[in-house]
Formats: structure tokens, sequence, C-alpha cells
């Protein structure tokens, strides 16, 4: 079976480096190309008049058809396709649903033939592509978690600096563009984008729900629920910043002492599910023989997948347990 497979897993290999090799061109293409600079530039006079700082290109950036019309098209007949765009802007990343959708199928492409070469089964190969495919959208997920802890310890240092400015006499989109210039990345970045959308013509109300739909925190939703309230009803937008600020600063030294608390658990949980691996580890390099019963004996396989399902019942409900939402 091998050596047929062997010609098909040679071409298929060869689409997944060519697939590879055209993902890095539209990547290249999409953030150094001469389009981009020309866009650049275009959006730079449109906000200073000529100097100043860049604008954020992303503000009138196309993101679902940045490849072409034909796959505009492709993609258009996919139904709920906004809703990865929407992950990759919370993941903070330049990758269009183009990319996102070629980094995953090459990676579960080489971890399927790759694993054929290797003459291990297609069990073995199914799996190992499904785990290979899925690195991609851990990585992004890991992605999104640190930028919305690095955004949520960032956002009252910000609320009190807007609550300044309006003190001050600035008006709103000034307070967020200092807010945006003062603050670092990634909430500078978003609150830049913000003033620059508004500063094109866009509503406040619409910059601030396209702001909160970015960054999908429960503490910005506070921020940008007070402010269009505030702009209904009136009010001092200042004092309930300020509110605002001190309970999301209460709320972070809150899920600091639950994380401490927690912290026991969730080590127990990553000990328990490191702990069999380990010890197969351990007795294959002591007797090979003995641990080949596993993946060679029908009760031996009967058993290893047994046990793989329950471990992951286990981890399942252990990160139940140890998630406390505050």
């Amino acid at each position: 079976m091998g050596d047929k497979l062997y010609p098909l897993a040679l071409l298929l290999i060869f689409v997944a480096v060519f697939a590879a090799m055209e993902g890095f061109y539209l990547w290249w293409n999409s953030t150094r190309g001469p389009e981009k600079r020309r866009i650049e530039k275009r959006l730079r006079m449109l906000a200073t008049g000529g100097n100043g700082e860049p604008a954020e290109m992303s503000v009138l950036k196309r993101r679902l058809n940045s490849n072409g019309p034909a796959l505009e098209r492709l993609m258009a007949a996919i139904p709920r396709l906004s809703r990865i765009d929407d992950f990759l802007l919370q993941c903070g990343t330049d990758w269009t649903l183009a990319n996102f959708l070629l980094y995953t199928g090459s990676f579960a492409a080489l971890g399927f033939f790759g694993t054929l070469l290797a003459s291990r089964p297609l069990e073995l190969a199914l799996m190992l592509a499904l785990a290979a495919g899925t690195l991609p959208t851990a990585y992004l997920i890991r992605r999104r978690q640190q930028r919305l802890k690095r955004f949520e310890s960032l956002l009252p240092e910000a609320l009190d600096l807007i609550g300044r400015s309006l003190r001050a006499g600035h008006a709103l989109p000034s307070a967020l563009q200092m807010a945006g210039n003062e603050m670092p990345d990634p909430l500078g970045a978003e609150f830049r984008q913000t003033f620059n959308e508004i500063n094109f013509g866009n509503s406040a109300q619409d910059a601030l729900q396209n702001l909160a739909r970015r960054v999908p925190s429960t503490d910005l939703g506070f921020f940008v629920i007070a402010v269009l309230i505030q702009r209904e009803s009136g009010g001092d937008l200042s004092e309930i910043l300020a509110n605002i600020s001190s309970i999301i600063r209460e709320r972070l030294k809150l899920f600091g002492k639950v994380q401490a608390l927690s912290a026991e658990g969730r080590f127990s949980g990553v000990v328990l599910m490191m702990l069999p691996f380990g010890t197969a580890i351990m007795l294959y390099l002591m007797d090979p023989e003995f641990m080949s019963l596993l993946w060679t004996d029908p009760t031996g396989v009967a058993f290893l997948k047994g046990g793989l399902v329950f471990m992951m019942v286990g981890a399942f409900w252990m990160s139940r347990i140890v998630r406390i939402r505050v």
C-alpha cells in the first residue's frame, strides 16, 4: 500500500508547498506591496493634509475580498464567513480569511502526507493531520487571549486619561486621539483607529460599536454603553468614566485573587494530563516491546482509544471546575 501511495503523496506535498509559497506571496503583497503603500499614502494625505503620522490602513480595508474578485465571490457563497473574519480582527493579526484557510490546509496536508511517507498507518495520519490543522487556530486563540488581557489591563488608565481630557475641555474624539497616542498597543492602536473612523466621517456611535466588535471585552462594553447613553441623555461623562475605571480596577484585583486561589487546581490538571504521556515514554524507553502492544494488539488499541476519550472528558471537566468567572 505504501508503494501505491508514494506518487500521490509526492504530488500532494508539492501542492502543499506550492500553496504555502502562494500564501507567503499573498501575505507579502498585502502588507509590503505597492498597492498597500499607495493606499497608506492616500490615507495619510486625507488624515493629516500631507504630513504627520500615517493613518490606520484598516479603517478602509476590505478584508474579506483583499485577495481578488474570484476569491471574493467564492467566500461570499460561504455562510457566516464574517464570524471568522471578526475572530481574525479580534486577534489583532493582519491575516485575511484566505491566509487563515491556506495555513490551516497546508499544515493539515503536511501532517497527513508526512506521516504517510514515514510508513505510518492511515488512521495515525488522519489524527496528525487534524492536530496539525488546528495549530493556526490554537495560535490565534492564544494571541487573542493575550491581546484581550493586555487591553483590559490598560483600559482603566485610558479611561482616566479620557476623563481628564474631557474635564480640560476637549471633545470626545480629541480625548480618544490623546488616549490612542499616549497609551501603548493594543489599546492605543484600537483607540487611534476609532478616532480615524470618526475623522473620516463615521458617526461616533458607529465607531464605538466597531471598537466593541473588534475587542470583545466586557469592561470595554461598559465604556461604550456609558458613552452612547450619555450622548443621548446627557450627564457628566468624566465622572461616569471615573466610576467605570474604579470598577474595572476592583474587578481586575478580584480576578487576580481568584487566579491565585485556583492556581493549584490548574497545575494539578496539567500534571494529570501530562502524567500518562510521560509514563508511556519512560516505559517505551525501558521496554519498547512491552509498550508496542498498545498499538499492535487489538485489545491494546481499544484500551488506548478508551483512555484518550476519558482523558479528554476529564480535561474538559477540570477546566470547567477551575474556570471561575469574575
